[in-house]
């Protein structure tokens, strides 16, 4: 449907310069010759040239198609929105929620949130299904959706299990050979954040993104299917909650930068002690974070 939409708005669109190109009373061409340079079907351009006819550009009589006036703005059809696939879903939704716009509790009304988020029905619907989870959203027992949202007990429960599946990630990566991709990938790692550092007080901001490529990277040396089903729903979250407190975010992120430093550097050592307590260290600064956000977003006492 959207396909054939697009494919009319941008027929109507250039069959409004075809006429706007003609004397008023000139004939337009037949339809196989309007559909063979439209590139469209005549199936299409018939609909085109109804649409015209109702606007009173053209008047139709018969397979005459008579130009009456020249088109204005407002006689332009708008183009369909461009759907979301679920990927791109997953971001915009998680912003919402975790931004606090709606408190948990809240029903969700699938019909407007499609249209709020320019998603297809059915794949909002595949989407909470996905959500449901984690528990961020819940299916009621008669049909619909209810955000239970995000609260001070899920962040702590998100926070415990992310650093469990990350101290198994930092495990692995010290028994890990000098050949592995993970150690050029540290090295790089620690180039970007040197650079951050270096412009923090103008782009502090940049963090964000930095933090989430940082913990992928670690997370990424397990190939466990579950362990990756989890990290996807922690990184978006953890990726996002750095947006919502910008009190002393500067600071915030300057330290969280150090902090990273210092966990590379524990990792390059092998030694599991030390590379574990650089985590724990790093992590525990990262659930205090979320729940001071969670806290000034007033949903938190």
């Amino acid at each position: 449907m959207a396909r054939t939409n697009t494919r009319f708005v941008e027929a109507h669109t250039e069959m409004l310069s075809i006429c706007d190109a003609m004397d008023i009373g000139d004939l337009l061409p037949s339809e196989n010759t309007l559909a063979s340079r439209l590139g469209v079907s005549r199936t299409v351009v018939r609909r085109v040239l109804a649409q015209l006819d109702e606007q009173s550009i053209i008047e139709l009589h018969g397979r005459e198609k008579v130009i009456k006036r020249r088109s204005i703005q407002e006689d332009r059809a708008e183009a369909p929105p461009v759907l979301l696939n679920i990927d791109e879903l997953e971001g915009r939704f998680l912003d919402w929620v975790l931004r606090m716009d709606v408190p948990p509790g809240t029903m969700l009304n699938v019909a407007q949130l499609s249209k709020d988020f320019s998603v297809a029905t059915h794949t909002l619907q595949e989407f909470f299904s996905s959500l449901s989870r984690f528990g961020i959203v819940v299916r009621r027992p008669k049909g619909g959706w209810v955000l239970h949202g995000f609260t001070k007990d899920y962040a702590v429960e998100l926070s415990d299990f992310r650093t469990l599946l990350e101290l198994n990630s930092v495990s692995q990566i010290v028994t890990l050979p000098d050949s592995h991709e993970i150690w050029p990938r540290l090295d790089q790692l620690e180039r970007d954040h040197n650079d951050l550092l270096d412009r923090i007080d103008e782009d502090y901001h940049d963090f964000s993104h930095l933090d989430e490529t940082f913990h992928t990277a670690i997370n990424n040396v397990v190939t466990n299917r579950f362990v990756k089903e989890f990290q996807k729903i922690i990184s978006l979250v953890f990726h996002y909650h750095f947006q919502w407190n910008k009190s002393d975010e500067r600071v915030r992120n300057e330290n969280a930068i150090r902090e990273h430093l210092v966990y590379i550097d524990a990792l390059r050592s092998r030694e599991l002690d030390r590379a574990q307590a650089a985590a724990r260290r790093h992590l525990a600064t990262s659930k205090q974070t979320l729940l001071t956000s969670l806290k000034v977003n007033s949903h938190v006492p």
